[in-house]
């Protein structure tokens, strides 16, 4: 990791700046994609996958039949499906608990107001293949969909991974396409012969996927939000134990070469230490070659106290911030911008990415200062509803008046009048 001891506040932003996309080169790539899957549909679909996946779904077909998703189960083991079971049953634990009942508050006599969640319509999943099977986003995504009552969901996914196939099957998914990639977006965005248009597109993806679905946002498709490639933050002193620390380091580095990873400290034995730790963890990882080059533009800063740690922790506004520090829920009610925050030394950034309950898709690249993570409430519309009784627009009447004649709509005032005098 590069230490930084004691850096000034004027040096803060250019060490907690991401790396600049290049957006516009690869919305230029994007861009030709989606118009070839709204003009073409299916046979766009066969010939991208084709080309960028090496997949010819004139032999696979498009279609994932129910059969398969049902059959997937007999390709794990007994394990790993007791664990996706056990995570599905947190992850709807926890977001069952975000449904809000209807409460009606007469904000003055006889004029009542309420507010009632729909689940949007239809909303289309998207799962990369990649290098990881990411089924546990199936449940992340899948759980409040269904809890949230949309009525249309999808799944567009190059993998046949069983795991997202059980996953899938598990949460009431029964609508599977075998795509994936920019192209996938642009089906669910436009809607081809096979794949159903929808209002609201949610998953992560490479660069190319997250361009595609920030291009179709701009034509009037929802998406969950916009992204970059994961981080995580930990702020540690010396009650925290190097090895967890370097293990939850080198859990986001592994994700890809682009992770962001930073380790903030008011201890500069913690900082070596971990330093010292990361290196023999990391020659036992699978992934090493991928967090060896994330971890190598990683960054420690060691800093003067509590209080400068939290400010510069608030600016970087984290994906995932692990407090492993004495007081660790104290300093969690100081910190405003974070997506997820993971408190004290046996809460490792595994545990929501995986089963604890919390939704691991999260605002990134400095979008949690205004974004939160997907939840239950990103699955609804919240339609307001409102009953004025006669003695009500009697007590409110005049004022709607009085307003309406101050932004000269006498129309508005109109229909208000109107009504007075019938009651009258």
């Amino acid at each position: 990791m590069n230490i930084i001891p004691f850096p000034a506040r004027l040096e803060w932003p250019a060490l907690l700046a991401r790396p600049v996309q290049r957006s516009d080169q690869i919305e230029q790539v994007v861009a030709p994609i989606l118009e070839q899957v709204r003009r073409n549909g299916d046979r766009a679909l066969q010939e991208l996958s084709l080309k960028f996946d090496h997949v010819d779904l004139s032999e696979q077909g498009l279609v994932l039949e129910e059969a398969d998703l049902a059959n997937a189960q007999a390709h794990l083991s007994e394990d790993l499906k007791a664990a996706i079971r056990q995570a599905s049953e947190n992850i709807r634990t926890f977001h069952e608990a975000q449904r809000q009942p209807v409460e009606k508050i007469e904000t003055m006599p006889g004029v009542t107001c309420w507010r009632k969640s729909v689940g949007i319509e239809k909303v289309g999943l998207y799962i990369p293949g990649g290098t990881a099977p990411l089924f546990s986003t199936v449940l992340m995504l899948g759980i409040p969909a269904q809890l949230a009552g949309c009525r249309e969901v999808i799944l567009c996914t190059p993998s046949n991974h069983p795991a997202i196939l059980f996953a899938a099957h598990l949460v009431g998914i029964r609508r599977v396409f075998r795509v994936g990639g920019a192209q996938a977006i642009a089906a669910m965005a436009y809607g081809t012969e096979t794949v159903p248009q929808v209002y609201k597109i949610f998953g992560p993806g490479n660069q190319y996927v997250t361009a595609a679905k920030m291009l179709v946002a701009k034509e009037g498709i929802a998406i969950d939000m916009p992204a970059g490639p994961s981080e995580v933050a930990v702020y540690a002193d010396d009650t925290a134990i190097p090895a967890f620390v370097a293990a939850d380091l080198l859990s986001q580095a592994e994700h890809g070469i682009d992770s962001q990873v930073l380790l903030v400290s008011t201890s500069k034995k913690l900082i070596m230490n971990t330093n010292l730790v990361l290196t023999t963890q990391t020659e036992n990882l699978p992934r090493r070659d991928i967090a060896v080059r994330a971890i190598a533009n990683s960054k420690a800063i060691l800093v003067e106290s509590e209080d400068e740690a939290i400010d510069l922790l608030n600016q970087y506004a984290a994906e995932h911030l692990i407090l492993s520090v004495e007081n660790a829920e104290a300093v969690a009610e100081r910190i405003v911008n974070a997506g997820s925050i993971f408190l004290g030394n046996y809460t490792p950034e595994s545990a929501g990415d995986y089963a604890s309950g919390t939704n691991h898709t999260l605002p990134t690249n400095g979008f949690a200062r205004a974004y939160s993570g997907v939840s239950l409430d990103s699955f609804v519309k919240k339609i307001t509803i409102q009953s004025i009784t006669p003695d009500g627009l009697q007590r409110l009447g005049k004022t709607i008046e009085a307003m309406a004649d101050a932004e000269s709509l006498q129309a508005h005032k109109h229909a208000v009048s109107i009504r007075l005098a019938s009651i009258e």
